[in-house]
């Protein structure tokens, strides 16, 4: 059976030691500016890729909508709101309203635990073998 090497969580990176420090296991804007810049979406079957949002949009979006987050924290609604725009907008997610339930759902999911999207921004670069250079990140 094939494995893939998904690094190990044994040995975690000075600067990421630094980054968790100072921001606990949530995103700071340049984390979330990072994270974005490796997302795209398909438009007409080419890649496109995808730009932040501001806080302070996110924001006003979840209020258009009525949604208040009960755990929003730092940029980690931008993450979550941008990563929907761009793998399920329009498709599972057919509108704005919808895709703010999802950023609320996702970030105050009840089971889930404090940093847990985070933690599954960094699995999958850890699985991509996409390294992250953590004292940029500070």
């Amino acid at each position: 059976m094939y494995q893939r090497n998904t690094g190990s969580y044994d040995e975690i990176p000075d600067g990421m030691k630094r980054y968790l420090n100072n921001y606990g296991c949530h995103f700071n804007k340049k984390l979330y500016e990072e994270a974005v810049s490796r997302m795209y979406r398909k438009v007409n079957g080419k890649k496109e890729k995808m730009n932040t949002y501001s806080k302070e949009h996110v924001d006003r979006v979840l209020a258009t909508h009525g949604i208040a987050l009960e755990r929003g924290e730092m940029y980690d609604a931008c993450y979550v709101f941008t990563m929907c725009a761009s793998d399920f907008l329009g498709k599972s997610v057919p509108n704005e309203q919808c895709q703010a339930m999802f950023v609320k759902d996702m970030i105050d999911d009840a089971d889930a635990v404090d940093g847990y999207i985070f933690n599954a921004f960094y699995a999958k670069c850890v699985f991509c073998n996409t390294p992250i250079e953590w004292d940029d990140m500070l």
